[in-house]
């Protein structure tokens, strides 16, 4: 595990994947160092001041982790149609009385700027880029800050164009993966292939060192990925259900739902593709529902919290990739433990 050890700082070969929106949690990511593994904190949707702290918490921890940074690549969408789709989904939120109907339309960069300027004045271990490509200038400024830069990437093509740019690994995510897909072009989503068929084309394309990610549902699956050529493995499903993390009660209880039989691919949340435990809010709008990040992030968001706060699985993100049912309730350690017992 020398590769990982010199990317990373860690000889475990489970990598905790950042999961925006709530799940990671800076209690999360101590518990995995203390395990001796790595962990991502999500920067996305936070303010920078809410990321800093995080960066202080972890650094006073004296254990090595690293953030994980949205690139701003917006999936524009025409007022007319965020109009249609807006008044198209205004029925969902009127038992929580909401005026879906007369949402703004939002667009933002999550606050890439500042979060940016964070990281260049408070350099941490790994910075990982999700969406897209950051600036060659700035994978320089951070790389010469001893940081290490990974680029989230999804076939071999976009492998290529990470490599140009100098950087220390890749994350090659499988379209098997929960949550947003990372892919640059989401008009376009990756296919959902096999996860070392992915590693095996990205690592002998670019010689870089490649995390796995995507679809993990046991320590075989961790194997298969390591024996494709993986420095190692990221896993977030599994951990949806850990004692620490942040998942709330009513996605925590969807993946528990036996009733629950399959994941798919949506894009009526938010606009970008993500996979999540198909229910009845993807059969209704998924058909219709337009491409457009972050606009209709934003305009499903107040639904989505109230939901969650209501225990309304039927209208609210349930990210999850396909190895969902092997997540469980459990301190992360004793999750990590049974992943890598065989290893």
């Amino acid at each position: 595990m020398d590769g990982l050890r010199e990317l990373l700082g860690v000889d475990v070969p489970v990598v905790v994947a950042p999961m925006a929106g709530g799940p990671t949690t800076t209690r999360l990511a101590t518990a995995v160092g203390a395990a001796g593994a790595f962990a991502f904190l999500a920067a996305g949707y936070k303010t920078p001041e809410a990321v800093a702290a995080e960066i202080a918490e972890r650094r006073a921890a004296g254990q090595p982790f690293g953030v994980n940074v949205f690139v701003p690549t917006p999936v524009p969408v025409a007022e007319a149609e965020f109009r249609r789709y807006a008044a198209r989904i205004a029925g969902e939120g009127a038992p929580y009385d909401l005026d879906l109907a007369a949402a703004a339309r939002t667009e933002d960069d999550d606050h890439w700027a500042a979060k940016l300027d964070l990281l260049r004045a408070e350099p941490v271990p790994v910075v990982s880029f999700t969406f897209g490509l950051p600036p060659a200038s700035v994978v320089r400024d951070l790389r010469r800050a001893g940081t290490r830069v990974l680029v989230t990437v999804t076939g071999p093509a976009e492998a290529a164009a990470a490599a140009d740019l100098g950087v220390d690994g890749l994350v090659a995510q499988s379209g098997v993966a929960g949550g947003h897909l990372g892919t640059f072009t989401p008009d376009a989503p990756p296919p959902p292939r096999p996860l070392p068929d992915l590693l095996a084309s990205v690592a002998g394309r670019t010689g870089l060192p490649v995390l796995g990610a995507g679809g993990v549902g046991g320590p075989g699956d961790v194997r298969a990925a390591l024996a494709a050529g993986a420095t190692g493995m990221l896993v977030g499903t599994l951990l949806l259900r850990a004692d620490e993390a942040g998942t709330g009660r009513t996605h925590r209880a969807a993946l528990a739902d036996p009733q629950r039989d399959r994941t798919v691919v949506t894009r009526a949340f938010t606009g970008r593709p993500a996979r999540g435990l198909r229910n009845g809010f993807i059969d209704r709008h998924e058909a219709a529902a337009p491409l457009g990040y972050p606009a209709l992030h934003h305009l499903t968001r107040p639904l989505r919290v109230a939901a969650a706060g209501a225990g309304d699985a039927d209208r609210l993100h349930l990210w999850a990739g396909t190895g969902w049912r092997g997540a469980r309730d459990a301190p992360v350690a004793d999750i990590l433990t049974d992943l890598t017992r065989t290893l």
